[in-house]
């Protein structure tokens, strides 16, 4: 093993079916550390290899989205003997899966000899009790057996130091740069939302039940008859487009799913509100873009989303509550003033944000000190 002063720590970064946000963020710091000179290697499902660089040493490893007992052993032993050859300084895994996985895997090797594991949990427990007994069996794992635990948002640090995690730190997961929009590219997402002159309320997000576009819609339906009506935009894939689509009709609530895009700045330069209405979130990147962007910001007061945005930045609201959000988009509808002191105090909070280039060094340093640990006296 390295002793962190005389060479560069090796790193091996362990995924599951990352996707989104946490996604982008494991590709950068991948990038990131390599640029630094730290040597990584990634294990994760064949299907997220094209995320990564060419130059990137990948290595298949099956770690699906759900349990399969006798397919996650065969892949856990083969991990273990792939972690013995390669003999990496510090195993980063990317999740509570990725890191249960990694911390059996490593259960047969040297504990304070071989590799150091760090784990970062970007999310909370899902909704379905299934889900949330097991997420809570993984959480144990890797708080237990988690050299370093980095957590995504306060409300997570805190959970992980109550299942018994030693070193727990908050991890900040800074969405990427992003050059300004041009003029066209603003018109054609204009062009696209085809509001009309009307105010425009945006949200961005992956259709999962997590994001609470059901209850934007409903929001959206009270704001119906407000003149001008606002119309209510929804840019983002996922399972539940088919059943959004059919609660607007339902509801009487003029919704644009806009689907998939890849002009999220112009999108955001077209929007009078943007709104988070998430039932719970970590750091969301959509929230930083939006913030970055100077929009007025409605958000729902769960997760990390009130460290994220101060009390000056955002309307927050509770979440599930149609109503709430539906007052509090009005209210910035109705009152100038008031949306530009939230766009004011957007662009203010969002120069306080860490950087991708912080959260890589921040990131190194922890390597570092892992593998100064592990070196031999």
């Amino acid at each position: 093993m390295t002793n962190g002063n005389e060479a560069a720590p090796r790193l091996a970064f362990l995924i599951g079916t990352v996707s989104g946000g946490t996604a982008r963020h494991v590709v950068a710091l991948a990038a990131g550390c390599a640029a630094e000179g730290l040597p990584v290697s990634v294990y994760g499902p064949e299907e997220t290899r094209p995320l990564f660089a060419a130059a990137t040493a990948f290595t298949p490893v099956m770690i699906s989205d759900r349990p399969r007992p006798a397919r996650d052993v065969r892949a856990m032993l083969g991990l273990r003997r792939q972690f013995a050859a390669a003999r990496p300084d510090v195993v980063h895994a990317h999740g509570v899966r990725a890191g249960a996985f990694g911390a059996l895997a490593l259960l047969g090797l040297a504990r304070r000899t071989g590799p150091a594991l760090a784990v970062t949990v970007h999310n909370g427990p899902p909704e379905s009790r299934p889900g949330r007994a097991v997420y809570s069996v993984l959480e144990r794992i890797c708080a237990r057996r988690g050299d370093a635990v980095l957590c995504a948002s306060p409300d997570l640090a805190a959970r992980m130091r109550r299942l018994g995690a030693a070193d727990v730190q908050q991890f900040d997961v800074p969405a990427a740069p992003a050059q300004p929009p041009s003029a066209a590219a603003v018109a054609k997402a204009g062009a696209d939302i085809g509001a009309a002159g009307r105010p425009v309320v945006l949200a961005v997000g992956r259709l999962a039940p997590q994001k609470g576009f059901d209850i934007l819609i409903a929001a959206a339906a009270r704001w119906a008859e407000r003149t001008p009506a606002p119309r209510t935009v929804i840019a983002g894939g996922g399972p539940l487009a088919a059943g959004l689509a059919a609660q607007a009709r339902q509801d009487g609530a003029d919704v644009l799913l806009l689907g998939d895009r890849d002009d999220v700045p112009a999108l955001l330069a077209n929007a009078d509100v943007f709104v988070l209405p998430s039932r719970w979130e970590a750091r969301a990147l959509i929230l930083q873009e939006a913030l970055r962007a100077g929009r007025a910001v409605v958000a729902t007061r769960s997760g990390g989303t009130p460290s994220l945005t101060g009390e000056e930045a955002a309307i927050l609201v509770p979440p599930e509550d149609p109503a709430e959000l539906a007052a509090a988009v009005s209210s910035v509808l109705d009152d100038p003033a008031l949306a530009t002191r939230l766009q004011r105090a957007a662009v203010v909070r969002a120069a306080s944000f860490p950087t991708q280039e912080d959260a890589v060094r921040t990131a190194c340093t922890l390597y570092r000190r892992l593998a100064a640990d592990r070196a031999p006296t």
